[in-house]
């Protein structure tokens, strides 16, 4: 059996068919295997998504859920728990039920992997890149590498998608499916962080506020809205919130119509209870100047960047001169701070590309395709839509595992 990449569903189908007895060679075109699992959760490793109900867990997959009913009921978000910290690799349940070792190090979960594969005598050949796919009738007959013909019984394509393409991650494998006449949708970069004309944002890059609410519209029509934590960087806007809007943005983008959005810095709390609060303030400070008792008001972090925003306000006057109508001008700015949308980032931000081989064209029981009976199929090849936190992980370790059972 030949699996081809070494990512986190190439190294799980390795390693389980390693353990079932099968002779398993892994080729990766990188010198080590895992790049990305290693760099996933920014070095933390979001393992997978404590939802115990399948029929909850499935939703977030959009309208891959159907087709995913069968190999979660295989190998779900339970028996990732048990494969990891039977091996002991520890896993805790953090926030929005995002779950990680206790650790906090993908390299362990690399390691565990890297264990099993051991452990079950399974041939890794690195710096090994495979060129193309030959088939014959209704089968997978060998792979084309730079080191020759290889050829085995089955062969697992774990080639992963187009996110972070620095460790690999190039889409070579949509175009060999293409090939060997499978239908796939061309990816796009999907939970990615987006880049905004703004140079207030930019100038908070750095900072992260836990409690946000993001409105999006297009040609000043609402179209959506979000609540949770936003980063903001050099480039726009980042962190959980952003990144699981970034699909329905783009499908925004894609209209041709203007991409704009506002910030409720205060999502809890309505204008006439900001109101009474900022007066408060401003009673208490009368004779101070506006710009000096800002950081009082706003969220951390953020006076400099409100102070650059155009407003129209004069923060250089002393508070006992600010107008009803300025503050509520104020009031108004800070439930609906603008920002302008550009683009997406690239597949180099990106936690996830979407696109992939059609579900339909699968046996989702056992990973294998429809059009070659000994061609097996994982992870960010498959097209299925993802939400950070977790789910993209947890894609791997099922798809991973029932390949590796089934090949």
């Amino acid at each position: 059996m030949i699996v081809i990449g070494g990512g986190a569903s190439g190294m799980m189908a390795a390693a389980v068919a390693g353990s079932r007895g099968k002779s398993v060679l892994i080729l990766d075109k990188n010198k080590n295997l895992g790049e990305k699992l290693k760099i996933t959760g920014g070095g933390r490793c979001n393992i997978t998504n404590n939802e115990p109900d399948i029929h909850k867990m499935l939703k977030i997959y959009g309208e891959g859920a159907p087709f995913l009913y069968s190999p979660f009921s295989i190998f779900g978000v339970k028996d990732t728990f048990n494969y990891f910290e039977s091996r002991g690799l520890p896993l805790v349940v953090q926030a929005r039920n995002r779950v990680f070792p206790a650790s906090e190090k993908a390299l362990d979960v690399f390691k565990v992997l890297e264990r099993e594969m051991s452990k079950y005598h399974v041939t890794v050949k690195s710096s090994s890149s495979v060129r193309r796919i030959n088939v014959e009738g209704d089968k997978v007959k060998s792979v084309e590498t730079n080191n020759g013909l290889l050829y085995a019984k089955s062969f697992v394509l774990a080639t992963g998608g187009m996110s972070h393409p620095e460790t690999g991650s190039t889409g070579d494998g949509f175009k060999w499916l293409e090939d060997i006449g499978h239908s796939v949708k061309s990816p796009s970069p999907d939970i990615v962080p987006l880049a905004v004309s703004d140079e207030w944002v930019k100038s908070l890059a750095g900072v992260s506020l836990s409690f946000m609410k993001i409105t999006f519209y297009q040609d000043d029509k609402k179209q959506f809205s979000k609540t949770g934590k936003i980063l903001f960087t050099h480039f726009g806007l980042s962190g959980p919130l952003i990144l699981n809007s970034s699909k329905k943005v783009d499908d925004l983008l894609q209209n041709e119509g203007k991409v704009t959005a506002l910030i409720d810095a205060y999502p809890d709390t309505n204008e006439g209870k900001l109101e009474e609060s900022i007066i408060k303030v401003f009673d208490n400070n009368k004779n101070k100047m506006w710009r000096t008792i800002l950081k009082e008001i706003v969220p951390d972090g953020t006076q400099k960047a409100i102070e650059l925003m155009d407003t129209g306000l004069d923060f250089d006057m002393k508070v006992h001169s600010i107008t009803k109508e300025d503050r509520k001008k104020f009031v108004k700015l800070l439930k609906n701070l603008p920002v302008h949308i550009t683009n997406l980032m690239g597949y180099e931000r990106s936690v996830v590309a979407d696109g992939g081989i059609s579900l339909k064209e699968m046996d989702m029981k056992t990973m294998s395709s429809k059009l070659y009976k000994n061609l097996f199929i994982t992870g960010d090849l498959l097209n299925v839509t993802r939400n950070s936190g977790g789910y993209s992980l947890q894609i791997c370790w099922t798809t991973g595992y029932i390949a590796g059972m089934s090949a």
